[in-house]
């Protein structure tokens, strides 16, 4: 049997995502893991004492874990606020989750996914994190210029190179997901991608051979520029 753990699996692309391959809203989350027929982990990541929970839950009841995406992730109340107008804790509230939160997870997840002969780490990041496509006059993400969540996906991105790095002389293979515009309740759903269509890379790198890459930043239809 194959454990995986995704992080705000309660909808949008982690509820995908788990539907897929097999909350931080509690009844929310228990409402999906009961439309999936799947059991229930009641995790905030932000805070300490719930993830060492989940952990200690997953150790207790499963005995290891195969698969970690990280995709609980907040856009910011001010979206649209210009860098130069960026309230610092703002900034504070997105990268606990976006940022600390998946650090937090994966440091408490990873002597479950030791064990596991084939473990896969997924970081659900963004086409905005990338620094490639923003400096790009060209690029259809010039003119998204949101410092806060922008930003949080840069530094996601460079969490993942230095887990994958780390990690290389192990099975564990750890990537960054961009799953694209997609329709959900972060983007007011609005998006010309469903969620469905979004997890589908999630689910491709979760679910990698020995052969597939490590340390790499993808989307459907290929390699996406750091």
């Amino acid at each position: 049997m194959t454990i995986a753990l995704i992080t705000g699996a309660d909808k949008g692309i982690g509820h995908e995502s788990a539907r897929l391959l097999g909350a931080r809203d509690e009844e929310r989350g228990r409402a999906a893991a009961r439309r999936l027929g799947q059991p229930y982990l009641a995790l905030d990541v932000t805070d300490a004492a719930s993830v060492a929970a989940a952990a200690r839950r997953l150790r207790d009841e499963y005995g290891g874990l195969d698969i970690l995406v990280n995709n609980a992730a907040v856009a910011g109340v001010r979206r649209g606020a210009s860098p130069s107008a960026t309230a610092l804790a703002d900034l504070r509230e997105v990268y606990e989750t976006n940022v600390f939160g998946v650090v937090a997870v994966t440091n408490a997840m990873l002597p479950l996914l030791r064990q596991s002969p084939a473990a896969r780490i997924v970081n659900v990041s963004s086409e905005l994190g990338s620094l490639g496509l923003a400096t790009d006059p060209g690029s259809p993400f010039w003119a998204r210029n949101n410092l806060i969540y922008n930003s949080s996906k840069s530094a996601l991105n460079m969490v993942t190179v230095a887990y994958a790095k780390e990690l290389v002389d192990t099975p564990i293979k750890v990537n960054a997901a961009s799953p694209g515009y997609c329709a959900t309740d972060m983007t007011a759903h609005r998006g010309p991608r469903s969620a469905e269509q979004g997890a589908a890379i999630v689910v491709r790198l979760a679910t990698l051979d020995a052969d597939g890459p490590t340390g790499a930043f993808l989307a459907d239809e290929g390699a996406v520029p750091w």
